[in-house]
């Protein structure tokens, strides 16, 4: 999604079916959210997790990248970085993803790998000095503390508690609170360090995220599905276009990602 400030509003004077219609048709693979320019925005975490991880790259020997989605940001990082490793791999459970990180990251040296999300690395214990991941949907603690050698880092932006909520209970109504505390940073440090991780750093942010218009709304819910399970225009129609009248009344809905740093560190033995 655009940065704050970045473009104009590409909703502006269009009528709830043009809009709905052209963001109901646009492909939902990969990560590139470069389609909301001018018509959603999101605050970016003051670390700035590609670029911070472009230096991470740098000095890293093995690497290996956790769902990766469509491969952007390690792409990016790769780039960005003074040297690359000498071997990086990815993961990724979603086949169109898996094909799109294929094509961008090959000409890169990385090999992407087709690993569902709740399945164990198909990797040695030891394998990698630096495990990354960007929003991954489960961290798989056990998994990521096996895979690092002795003295290996976990470094991962991930999603935080209640993230653009505002949206998801605007369309499903209150949520209980496990499911408002699932992603809570503090459990997860329990669960690193449960998996016998030690946390270097953990760091919070609450972003604010912009929908100009219902077409922003629908491409989001269907790009990021786990937010409105089984979200489709038809189902939820009466609310979205709710939703477009209140947009175009009182101006543009706001909600706030949540996100987190994580620095892991394996103990040397």
């Amino acid at each position: 999604m655009a940065q704050d400030g970045a473009g104009t509003d590409k909703g502006a004077s269009r009528s709830y079916e043009e809009l709905v219609a052209e963001a109901a048709s646009v492909s939902t693979d990969g990560w590139d959210f470069s389609w909301f320019e001018g018509r959603a925005t999101e605050a970016r975490p003051s670390w700035g997790y590609a670029r911070s991880l472009a230096g991470r790259l740098a000095g890293a020997g093995a690497v290996l990248d956790v769902q990766t989605g469509g491969g952007e940001v390690l792409d990016f990082a790769l780039g960005a970085a003074r040297s690359r490793p000498g071997l990086t791999v990815a993961t990724e459970g979603w086949p169109p993803n898996v094909a799109k990180a294929t094509a961008l990251l090959r000409p890169r040296g990385v090999a992407v790998v087709a690993v569902p999300e709740d399945a164990p690395f198909p990797f040695a214990d030891g394998a990698f000095d630096l495990v990354v991941s960007r929003h991954p949907v489960r961290p798989d603690w056990a998994e990521i503390a096996r895979v690092l050698e002795p003295g290996g880092t976990y470094f991962a932006q991930h999603v935080g508690p209640a993230s653009v909520f505002e949206l998801v209970e605007y369309f499903l109504g209150a949520q209980p609170d496990e499911v408002r505390s699932a992603r809570h940073p503090d459990r997860e440090r329990a669960d690193a360090e449960a998996a016998g991780l030690q946390i270097v750093d953990l760091r919070a942010e609450r972003l604010p995220m912009t929908f100009h218009d219902i077409g922003a709304v629908v491409h989001f819910l269907r790009k990021v599905v786990w937010m409105v399970p089984g979200f489709t225009v038809d189902a939820y129609e009466p609310r979205l276009r709710a939703l477009h009248e209140r947009i175009e009344a009182e101006g543009p809905f706001v909600a706030h990602s949540a996100r987190h740093l994580v620095e892991a560190r394996k103990p040397a033995v």
